[in-house]
């Protein structure tokens, strides 16, 4: 049953800062809405010194269009992945190993049959999924789980063939695993996006563990990466490192720690990544191919013992710095640019789930900055695990709690 929530018509901040005289594209990004006081009012858990002006904690901006928000429904099962089918329904991934089909009304499919063992403990477990581009013509899925193999567990990806009666998956297989393997259940990354040529784009982790972190510098290992592969799961044409020596072709970028978000920007095409930090330091990244991001040599964060990462730099010749931090964390999990005209004020702003945040949180970016910062549904108190948009130019959300939210116009 779909539960409706009153959210009052949002009312613009109180004028925090002024415009300068050459911030005319900053205006035209926001719109009718004034910057105002960075929503963020805790103290930093670590406070690092940013390496730029508007790295972190930037003015506040607030939804000015009047929206609603609506639970579609409270009983998924931990949902982590979820695609928007052209009919307007759902394809979700829930971590314990189901995929179910989820109406615009709240309907729960039975679980989809046919996939590969997944191994659900700790943060493995069925992770993010997608529809391949032609998937009105060959309705092939693919997806990422965490699989056991001989020596321990690794992030892998899969294809199969959503059926006509769409009850089971055919022809499953597994196409690409991010190697080396560990016995651990922590940091498997899990994102999976198609990018405009057909290949794909899939986000790894460093596994957790300090003897492991050293993985997200190695271009011999898959850990730790952003990688891009083909719809076989072989390197795709034109990556970074193929042809060198003692690196592995399907990398895209390397040196993160965590990566629970992937989206392309809407105008530029521009890959943006949002990855999770340690205590503090959870990071927006614009990704460019055979870039450094640093980990773990350099972070905003320190570890949960509160001991420095490494020897404490936040910076070093050679490494990226993150488009925007956060101090204390949000958590970010997936994410998505919004490409719809129903909220003309939201035209390419990203939207990230927060998960110990317990909210969503709205980035309006220009010239590849971001200039303003929004909270939504803080209000609900949920761990916010994927945003989309969906057919209807609305945002769709599914929460740890099971529970899938429609934002969108009233």
């Amino acid at each position: 049953m779909v539960t409706y929530i009153n959210v009052a018509a949002a009312i613009l901040l109180l004028i925090g800062c002024s415009f300068g005289k050459n911030d005319a594209s900053r205006k035209e990004a926001i719109g009718n809405e004034t910057p105002g006081e960075p929503v963020e009012i805790r103290k930093p858990d670590v406070g690092y010194k940013p390496a730029f002006e508007g790295q972190t904690r930037v003015a506040g901006v607030k939804t000015s269009t009047p929206y609603e928000v609506r639970i579609i429904t409270d009983k998924l099962n931990s949902p982590w992945g979820i695609a928007a089918l052209a009919d307007g329904r759902f394809i979700i991934t829930e971590k314990e190993g189901a995929i179910r089909i989820v109406t615009k009304d709240g309907k729960i499919s039975e679980k989809i049959t046919g996939i590969p063992e997944v191994v659900a403990k700790g943060q493995g477990g069925l992770l993010g999924i997608t529809l391949d581009p032609d998937f009105q013509s060959n309705r092939m899925l693919y997806w990422m789980f965490s699989e056991k193999v001989n020596d321990g567990n690794v992030a892998s990806v899969a294809k199969g063939v959503l059926s006509a009666d769409d009850r089971n998956i055919e022809s499953a297989r597994v196409i690409y695993r991010a190697s080396p393997a560990f016995d651990g259940d922590n940091h498997y990354g899990g994102r999976i996006l198609f990018d405009k040529s057909g290949n794909l784009f899939v986000t790894t982790a460093d596994r957790f563990k300090k003897e492991r972190r050293v993985q997200a510098q190695d271009l011999n290992s898959a850990l730790g990466k952003v990688l891009r592969i083909t719809k076989d799961g072989q390197p795709a044409a034109g990556n970074p490192f193929s042809g060198r020596a003692g690196a592995r072709a399907e990398i895209y970028s390397y040196g993160h720690r965590n990566i629970q978000g992937i989206d392309f920007h809407p105008q530029t095409g521009d890959v943006w990544i949002s990855e999770m930090g340690p205590r503090g330091g959870d990071e927006l990244n614009l990704i460019e191919p055979g870039k450094n991001y640093g980990w773990p040599v350099i972070s905003y964060g320190l570890e949960y013992t509160n001991l420095k990462i490494g020897s404490g730099i936040t910076q070093k010749e050679g490494m990226e710095q993150p488009v925007y931090f956060w101090d204390p964390v949000l958590s970010p999990s997936g994410m998505s640019f919004y490409r719809g005209n129903a909220i003309p004020e939201w035209k390419n702003n990203l939207f990230i789930g927060g998960l110990n945040s317990y909210h969503i949180a709205r980035l309006v970016i220009d010239n590849k900055k971001v200039i303003g910062e929004e909270r939504l549904l803080a209000d609900q108190q949920q761990r916010f695990r994927a945003v989309i948009e969906g057919v209807d130019e609305a945002l769709y959300a599914i929460t740890d709690e099971g529970r899938l939210y429609r934002i969108g116009r009233k």
